[in-house]
Protein backbone atom coordinates (compact mmCIF):
# COMPACT_ATOMS: atom_id res chain seq x y z
CA UNK A 1 0.00 0.00 0.00
CA UNK A 2 1.55 3.70 -1.19
CA UNK A 3 0.77 6.08 1.64
CA UNK A 4 2.35 9.61 1.36
CA UNK A 5 1.84 11.58 4.80
CA UNK A 6 1.96 15.25 5.35
CA UNK A 7 2.68 17.09 8.06
CA UNK A 8 5.77 19.03 9.58
CA UNK A 9 8.48 17.55 12.28
CA UNK A 10 6.58 20.43 15.03
CA UNK A 11 3.17 18.71 14.39
CA UNK A 12 2.17 16.17 17.58
CA UNK A 13 -0.24 14.50 15.77
CA UNK A 14 2.43 13.87 12.97
CA UNK A 15 4.86 12.27 15.05
CA UNK A 16 1.91 10.27 16.65
CA UNK A 17 0.77 9.00 13.38
CA UNK A 18 4.46 8.26 12.47
CA UNK A 19 4.69 6.39 15.75
CA UNK A 20 1.75 4.07 14.65
CA UNK A 21 2.94 3.28 11.09
CA UNK A 22 6.50 2.27 12.65
CA UNK A 23 4.78 -0.04 15.22
CA UNK A 24 2.61 -1.44 12.48
CA UNK A 25 5.73 -2.00 10.44
CA UNK A 26 3.60 0.30 7.32
CA UNK A 27 5.81 1.72 4.89
CA UNK A 28 5.27 5.31 4.36
CA UNK A 29 6.64 8.33 2.57
CA UNK A 30 6.80 11.17 4.86
CA UNK A 31 6.69 15.00 3.12
CA UNK A 32 7.49 18.38 5.68
CA UNK A 33 4.88 21.24 4.01
CA UNK A 34 7.82 23.94 5.77
CA UNK A 35 10.61 22.61 3.49
CA UNK A 36 8.36 21.55 0.10
CA UNK A 37 6.18 23.88 -1.06
CA UNK A 38 4.31 21.40 -3.43
CA UNK A 39 3.53 19.22 -0.58
CA UNK A 40 1.97 22.29 1.37
CA UNK A 41 -0.13 22.64 -1.84
CA UNK A 42 -1.59 19.41 -1.91
CA UNK A 43 -2.73 19.82 1.31
CA UNK A 44 -4.11 22.96 0.57
CA UNK A 45 -5.96 21.19 -2.04
CA UNK A 46 -7.28 18.68 0.24
CA UNK A 47 -8.15 20.89 3.00
CA UNK A 48 -9.75 23.59 1.13
CA UNK A 49 -7.45 26.19 1.66
CA UNK A 50 -6.80 25.48 4.69
CA UNK A 51 -3.04 23.54 6.09
CA UNK A 52 -4.25 20.74 8.56
CA UNK A 53 -1.78 18.06 9.26
CA UNK A 54 -1.55 15.10 9.20
CA UNK A 55 -2.87 15.19 5.72
CA UNK A 56 -2.22 11.71 4.82
CA UNK A 57 -2.77 10.04 1.26
CA UNK A 58 -3.28 6.61 0.44
CA UNK A 59 -2.72 4.42 -2.78
CA UNK A 60 -6.98 3.96 -3.46
CA UNK A 61 -7.39 7.74 -3.42
CA UNK A 62 -8.75 8.10 -0.04
CA UNK A 63 -7.18 10.69 2.39
CA UNK A 64 -7.51 10.87 6.04
CA UNK A 65 -7.02 14.25 7.94
CA UNK A 66 -5.67 14.11 11.63
CA UNK A 67 -7.01 10.31 11.82
CA UNK A 68 -6.78 8.71 15.21
CA UNK A 69 -5.31 5.67 15.90
CA UNK A 70 -8.44 3.91 15.63
CA UNK A 71 -9.30 5.49 12.56
CA UNK A 72 -5.66 4.04 11.22
CA UNK A 73 -6.07 0.87 12.11
CA UNK A 74 -9.91 0.79 10.61
CA UNK A 75 -8.04 1.88 7.32
CA UNK A 76 -5.61 -0.64 7.76
CA UNK A 77 -7.77 -3.39 8.38
CA UNK A 78 -6.46 -4.25 11.61
CA UNK A 79 -8.41 -6.15 14.52
CA UNK A 80 -8.83 -3.92 17.20
CA UNK A 81 -12.10 -5.93 19.03
CA UNK A 82 -12.01 -9.29 19.81
CA UNK A 83 -14.73 -11.67 18.92
CA UNK A 84 -16.11 -13.00 22.37
CA UNK A 85 -16.43 -11.22 25.73
CA UNK A 86 -14.62 -14.26 27.59
CA UNK A 87 -11.54 -15.84 27.02
CA UNK A 88 -9.67 -19.29 28.85
CA UNK A 89 -6.49 -17.13 28.20
CA UNK A 90 -5.60 -13.63 27.66
CA UNK A 91 -1.86 -12.37 26.97
CA UNK A 92 -1.26 -8.92 27.18
CA UNK A 93 1.88 -8.37 24.54
CA UNK A 94 2.48 -9.80 21.26
CA UNK A 95 6.43 -10.20 21.65
CA UNK A 96 8.00 -13.42 21.55
CA UNK A 97 7.14 -14.29 25.03
CA UNK A 98 3.19 -13.64 24.31
CA UNK A 99 3.18 -15.45 20.97
CA UNK A 100 4.82 -18.40 21.78
CA UNK A 101 3.00 -19.03 25.39
CA UNK A 102 -0.05 -18.08 22.86
CA UNK A 103 0.27 -20.62 19.96
CA UNK A 104 1.03 -23.46 22.40
CA UNK A 105 -2.29 -22.82 24.56
CA UNK A 106 -3.97 -22.43 21.10
CA UNK A 107 -2.47 -25.99 20.77
CA UNK A 108 -3.86 -27.45 23.53
CA UNK A 109 -7.42 -26.15 23.34
CA UNK A 110 -7.01 -22.92 25.18
CA UNK A 111 -9.28 -20.43 23.57
CA UNK A 112 -6.68 -17.51 23.18
CA UNK A 113 -6.96 -13.74 23.01
CA UNK A 114 -3.87 -11.79 22.56
CA UNK A 115 -3.54 -7.99 23.07
CA UNK A 116 -1.00 -5.41 21.65
CA UNK A 117 -1.13 -1.52 21.23
CA UNK A 118 1.32 -1.79 19.00
CA UNK A 119 2.28 -4.72 15.76
CA UNK A 120 2.85 -8.33 16.13
CA UNK A 121 6.57 -9.07 17.05
CA UNK A 122 7.42 -6.64 19.99
CA UNK A 123 10.97 -5.43 19.86
CA UNK A 124 12.15 -8.48 17.32
CA UNK A 125 9.56 -6.68 15.23
CA UNK A 126 11.86 -3.37 14.66
CA UNK A 127 15.28 -5.15 15.03
CA UNK A 128 17.36 -5.35 11.73
CA UNK A 129 18.76 -9.02 11.98
CA UNK A 130 19.00 -11.70 14.49
CA UNK A 131 21.91 -13.69 14.20
CA UNK A 132 21.27 -15.67 17.42
CA UNK A 133 17.62 -17.51 17.36
CA UNK A 134 18.07 -20.82 17.03
CA UNK A 135 17.17 -22.29 13.34
CA UNK A 136 18.04 -20.02 11.35
CA UNK A 137 22.17 -20.28 10.31
CA UNK A 138 22.17 -17.40 8.28
CA UNK A 139 20.05 -15.17 10.52
CA UNK A 140 16.69 -13.67 9.93
CA UNK A 141 15.05 -10.16 9.45
CA UNK A 142 12.46 -9.01 12.92
CA UNK A 143 10.15 -8.52 10.83
CA UNK A 144 10.04 -12.12 8.74
CA UNK A 145 10.35 -13.69 12.31
CA UNK A 146 7.51 -11.60 14.07
CA UNK A 147 5.32 -12.48 10.81
CA UNK A 148 6.54 -16.26 11.38
CA UNK A 149 5.41 -15.92 15.24
CA UNK A 150 2.05 -14.28 14.38
CA UNK A 151 1.06 -16.83 11.35
CA UNK A 152 1.88 -19.65 13.75
CA UNK A 153 -0.28 -18.90 16.48
CA UNK A 154 -3.31 -17.83 14.38
CA UNK A 155 -2.74 -21.23 13.17
CA UNK A 156 -4.11 -22.85 16.72
CA UNK A 157 -6.90 -20.53 16.59
CA UNK A 158 -5.55 -17.58 18.33
CA UNK A 159 -7.16 -14.23 18.26
CA UNK A 160 -4.64 -11.54 17.90
CA UNK A 161 -5.98 -7.90 18.37
CA UNK A 162 -3.34 -5.60 17.31
CA UNK A 163 -3.17 -1.61 17.70
CA UNK A 164 -5.07 -1.67 20.75
CA UNK A 165 -4.32 0.18 23.98
CA UNK A 166 -4.82 -1.83 27.48
CA UNK A 167 -5.60 0.94 30.20
CA UNK A 168 -6.03 -1.82 33.26
CA UNK A 169 -6.02 -5.30 34.37
CA UNK A 170 -7.63 -6.38 37.67
CA UNK A 171 -9.43 -9.40 39.48
CA UNK A 172 -13.57 -8.89 40.08
CA UNK A 173 -13.91 -12.02 42.29
CA UNK A 174 -13.02 -14.96 40.51
CA UNK A 175 -11.86 -13.60 37.37
CA UNK A 176 -8.84 -11.14 35.54
CA UNK A 177 -10.63 -8.47 33.79
CA UNK A 178 -8.90 -6.25 31.05
CA UNK A 179 -9.78 -3.23 30.06
CA UNK A 180 -9.08 -1.53 26.51
CA UNK A 181 -8.92 1.97 25.51
CA UNK A 182 -12.17 1.49 23.29
CA UNK A 183 -14.26 0.87 26.32
CA UNK A 184 -14.11 -2.61 25.77
CA UNK A 185 -13.78 -5.23 28.94
CA UNK A 186 -12.78 -8.80 28.83
CA UNK A 187 -12.79 -11.93 30.96
CA UNK A 188 -10.96 -14.77 31.44
CA UNK A 189 -9.79 -17.66 33.46
CA UNK A 190 -6.01 -16.35 33.33
CA UNK A 191 -3.93 -13.49 32.46
CA UNK A 192 -0.11 -13.87 30.89
CA UNK A 193 1.75 -10.24 31.53
CA UNK A 194 3.73 -10.46 28.20
CA UNK A 195 4.41 -6.07 28.26
CA UNK A 196 7.80 -6.44 26.72
CA UNK A 197 9.76 -3.36 27.35
CA UNK A 198 10.90 -0.18 25.70
CA UNK A 199 14.15 2.25 25.40
CA UNK A 200 15.01 4.06 27.96
CA UNK A 201 15.73 7.94 27.72
CA UNK A 202 18.24 9.91 28.28
CA UNK A 203 15.93 12.65 30.56
CA UNK A 204 18.22 15.21 29.36
CA UNK A 205 17.27 18.93 28.45
CA UNK A 206 15.61 18.80 24.85
CA UNK A 207 15.07 15.30 24.47
CA UNK A 208 11.32 15.11 24.41
CA UNK A 209 10.93 18.23 22.10
CA UNK A 210 12.87 16.76 20.01
CA UNK A 211 11.24 12.94 19.44
CA UNK A 212 10.55 12.53 15.90
CA UNK A 213 11.81 15.61 14.98
CA UNK A 214 15.23 14.29 15.12
CA UNK A 215 15.23 12.31 18.18
CA UNK A 216 14.92 8.62 17.49
CA UNK A 217 14.42 5.14 19.60
CA UNK A 218 14.45 2.93 16.31
CA UNK A 219 16.91 2.79 13.65
CA UNK A 220 14.55 0.33 11.74
CA UNK A 221 11.60 2.67 11.26
CA UNK A 222 13.43 5.99 11.10
CA UNK A 223 17.01 5.29 9.63
CA UNK A 224 15.54 5.59 5.67
CA UNK A 225 15.10 9.40 6.55
CA UNK A 226 18.56 10.24 6.97
CA UNK A 227 19.79 8.73 3.69
CA UNK A 228 23.49 10.73 3.04
CA UNK A 229 23.22 12.90 5.88
CA UNK A 230 25.06 12.35 9.12
CA UNK A 231 23.62 10.65 12.25
CA UNK A 232 24.40 10.27 16.34
CA UNK A 233 24.18 6.78 18.28
CA UNK A 234 23.76 6.80 21.87
CA UNK A 235 24.82 4.01 23.97
CA UNK A 236 27.77 1.20 23.99
CA UNK A 237 25.97 -2.03 24.11
CA UNK A 238 24.81 -4.54 21.50
CA UNK A 239 21.71 -2.57 20.50
CA UNK A 240 23.75 0.68 20.15
CA UNK A 241 26.48 -1.29 17.71
CA UNK A 242 23.74 -3.35 15.95
CA UNK A 243 21.54 -0.40 15.10
CA UNK A 244 24.81 1.76 13.97
CA UNK A 245 25.89 -1.11 11.53
CA UNK A 246 22.18 -0.99 10.17
CA UNK A 247 22.41 2.96 10.15
CA UNK A 248 25.56 2.69 8.04
CA UNK A 249 23.03 1.29 4.64
CA UNK A 250 21.87 5.16 4.49
CA UNK A 251 23.86 7.71 6.20
CA UNK A 252 26.99 9.17 5.22
CA UNK A 253 28.31 8.92 8.44
CA UNK A 254 27.83 7.87 11.65
CA UNK A 255 29.32 8.25 15.26
CA UNK A 256 28.49 6.20 18.49
CA UNK A 257 28.91 8.40 21.43
CA UNK A 258 29.96 5.31 24.24
CA UNK A 259 29.72 6.09 27.97
CA UNK A 260 32.45 3.95 28.50
CA UNK A 261 36.55 3.35 27.46
CA UNK A 262 35.38 0.52 25.64
CA UNK A 263 31.77 -1.34 23.73
CA UNK A 264 30.03 -3.11 26.13
CA UNK A 265 28.45 -4.83 22.96
CA UNK A 266 29.51 -8.61 22.02
CA UNK A 267 33.01 -9.55 20.34
CA UNK A 268 31.39 -9.84 16.90
CA UNK A 269 29.28 -7.08 16.93
CA UNK A 270 32.46 -5.06 17.94
CA UNK A 271 34.86 -6.72 15.12
CA UNK A 272 31.76 -5.93 12.41
CA UNK A 273 32.08 -2.22 13.42
CA UNK A 274 36.03 -1.93 13.16
CA UNK A 275 35.36 -3.07 9.70
CA UNK A 276 33.08 -0.14 8.87
CA UNK A 277 34.90 2.90 7.36
CA UNK A 278 32.10 5.23 8.24
CA UNK A 279 31.35 4.50 11.89
CA UNK A 280 33.32 5.82 14.45
CA UNK A 281 33.08 5.72 18.22
CA UNK A 282 33.55 8.36 20.55
CA UNK A 283 34.21 6.86 24.35
CA UNK A 284 34.01 8.02 27.35
CA UNK A 285 31.54 10.93 26.19
CA UNK A 286 27.82 11.37 27.65
CA UNK A 287 25.04 13.75 25.62
CA UNK A 288 23.91 16.73 27.72
CA UNK A 289 21.16 18.71 25.54
CA UNK A 290 19.58 18.71 22.25
CA UNK A 291 18.89 22.47 21.25
CA UNK A 292 16.84 23.65 18.28
CA UNK A 293 13.92 24.99 17.41
CA UNK A 294 11.43 23.34 15.32
CA UNK A 295 13.54 20.63 15.10
CA UNK A 296 17.16 19.35 16.23
CA UNK A 297 19.67 21.54 14.88
CA UNK A 298 22.95 20.90 17.97
CA UNK A 299 24.06 17.93 20.52
CA UNK A 300 26.22 19.04 23.34
CA UNK A 301 28.50 15.97 24.50
CA UNK A 302 30.92 16.07 27.11
CA UNK A 303 34.05 14.20 27.63
CA UNK A 304 33.89 12.82 31.05
CA UNK A 305 37.92 12.43 31.59
CA UNK A 306 38.62 15.96 30.38
CA UNK A 307 35.50 17.63 31.24
CA UNK A 308 35.09 19.17 27.69
CA UNK A 309 32.03 20.39 26.01
CA UNK A 310 31.38 20.51 22.09
CA UNK A 311 28.32 21.03 19.47
CA UNK A 312 27.99 18.94 16.87
CA UNK A 313 25.24 18.72 14.40
CA UNK A 314 24.21 15.70 13.38
CA UNK A 315 20.84 15.55 10.97
CA UNK A 316 19.46 13.15 13.53
CA UNK A 317 19.99 10.68 16.53
CA UNK A 318 18.91 7.76 18.04
CA UNK A 319 19.55 6.47 21.47
CA UNK A 320 20.34 2.91 22.83
CA UNK A 321 20.85 3.24 26.26
CA UNK A 322 19.04 0.31 27.70
CA UNK A 323 15.21 -0.93 28.23
CA UNK A 324 12.36 -0.21 31.22
CA UNK A 325 9.83 -2.70 31.54
CA UNK A 326 6.38 -1.80 30.72
CA UNK A 327 4.44 -2.70 33.83
CA UNK A 328 3.05 0.66 34.48
CA UNK A 329 -0.77 -0.58 34.08
CA UNK A 330 0.07 -3.59 36.85
CA UNK A 331 2.58 -1.25 39.16
CA UNK A 332 -1.05 -1.38 41.98
CA UNK A 333 -1.65 -5.14 40.69
CA UNK A 334 0.80 -7.45 41.28
CA UNK A 335 4.20 -7.22 43.01
CA UNK A 336 7.30 -5.57 41.15
CA UNK A 337 11.11 -5.28 42.03
CA UNK A 338 12.93 -2.09 42.02
CA UNK A 339 13.29 -1.56 38.83
CA UNK A 340 9.58 -2.32 38.24
CA UNK A 341 9.81 -5.57 36.34
CA UNK A 342 7.20 -8.38 37.58
CA UNK A 343 8.42 -11.03 40.47
CA UNK A 344 7.29 -14.58 39.69
CA UNK A 345 7.09 -18.08 41.74
CA UNK A 346 6.62 -21.26 40.55
CA UNK A 347 5.59 -21.72 37.32
CA UNK A 348 6.09 -17.67 36.64
CA UNK A 349 2.41 -17.26 38.71
CA UNK A 350 2.63 -13.72 39.71
CA UNK A 351 1.50 -12.48 42.93
CA UNK A 352 -2.21 -12.30 42.02
CA UNK A 353 -3.28 -15.85 41.74
CA UNK A 354 -4.42 -16.43 37.91
CA UNK A 355 -2.19 -13.28 36.73
CA UNK A 356 1.27 -14.79 35.15
CA UNK A 357 4.16 -12.97 33.59
CA UNK A 358 7.14 -13.75 30.95
CA UNK A 359 9.62 -11.82 28.62
CA UNK A 360 11.00 -8.95 28.97
CA UNK A 361 8.58 -7.59 31.50
CA UNK A 362 9.43 -10.45 34.55
CA UNK A 363 12.33 -9.61 37.24
CA UNK A 364 15.75 -12.13 36.12
CA UNK A 365 14.72 -12.20 32.65
CA UNK A 366 17.65 -12.60 29.80
CA UNK A 367 15.89 -9.38 27.42
CA UNK A 368 16.48 -12.12 24.94
CA UNK A 369 14.33 -13.06 21.85
CA UNK A 370 15.35 -17.01 22.10
CA UNK A 371 14.68 -16.68 25.98
CA UNK A 372 11.42 -15.31 25.79
CA UNK A 373 9.96 -17.57 23.69
CA UNK A 374 11.86 -19.74 25.96
CA UNK A 375 9.37 -18.28 28.83
CA UNK A 376 6.32 -18.41 26.66
CA UNK A 377 6.76 -22.02 26.31
CA UNK A 378 7.08 -22.85 30.18
CA UNK A 379 4.40 -20.43 31.05
CA UNK A 380 2.38 -22.25 28.98
CA UNK A 381 2.26 -25.07 31.03
CA UNK A 382 1.64 -23.49 33.91
CA UNK A 383 -1.49 -21.53 32.16
CA UNK A 384 -2.72 -25.08 31.06
CA UNK A 385 -2.71 -26.80 34.73
CA UNK A 386 -4.40 -23.58 36.07
CA UNK A 387 -7.36 -23.09 33.51
CA UNK A 388 -7.79 -26.57 33.75
CA UNK A 389 -8.19 -26.38 37.75
CA UNK A 390 -10.56 -23.87 37.06
CA UNK A 391 -12.90 -25.03 34.28
CA UNK A 392 -13.27 -27.92 35.69
CA UNK A 393 -10.84 -30.03 32.96
CA UNK A 394 -10.17 -29.76 29.45
CA UNK A 395 -10.94 -25.79 28.76
CA UNK A 396 -14.42 -24.75 26.40
CA UNK A 397 -13.17 -24.90 23.10
CA UNK A 398 -13.06 -27.74 21.19
CA UNK A 399 -9.41 -29.83 20.96
CA UNK A 400 -9.11 -30.47 17.41
CA UNK A 401 -6.47 -28.16 17.01
CA UNK A 402 -3.52 -30.52 18.87
CA UNK A 403 -1.66 -32.74 16.58
CA UNK A 404 -1.50 -36.51 17.25
CA UNK A 405 1.78 -38.58 17.45
CA UNK A 406 0.99 -39.16 13.87
CA UNK A 407 1.31 -35.92 11.92
CA UNK A 408 5.60 -35.87 12.74
CA UNK A 409 4.83 -32.98 15.36
CA UNK A 410 5.98 -33.84 19.29
CA UNK A 411 4.19 -33.64 21.87
CA UNK A 412 6.24 -31.69 24.70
Amino acid sequence: MNITMYGTDWCRDCKRAKKFFGEQRVRYAFIDIDRDPTGRAVVEQVNHGKQIIPTILFEDGSTLVEPSNAQLAEKLGLQTQAKNPFYDLIVLGAGPAGLTAALYAGREGIDTLVIDRAGIGGQIAVTERLDNFPGFPDGISGAELADRFGLQAQRFGVEILSAQEVTSVGVEGDYPVVRTADGAEYCSWAVLLALGSTYRRLGIPGEDDFIGAGVHFCATCDGPFYRDQDVLVIGDGNSAGEESIFLDKFARHVTIAARGDRLSASKAVVEKLAEMPNIHVLYNTVTEEFVGDTRLRKVILCDLKTGERREIDPAGVFVFIGLSPNTEIVKDLVDLDASGSILTGDGLQTSVPGIFAAGDCRAGSTKQAASAAGEGAAVALGIRRYVESRAGGMPTREIEAIPTAGDGQSQD
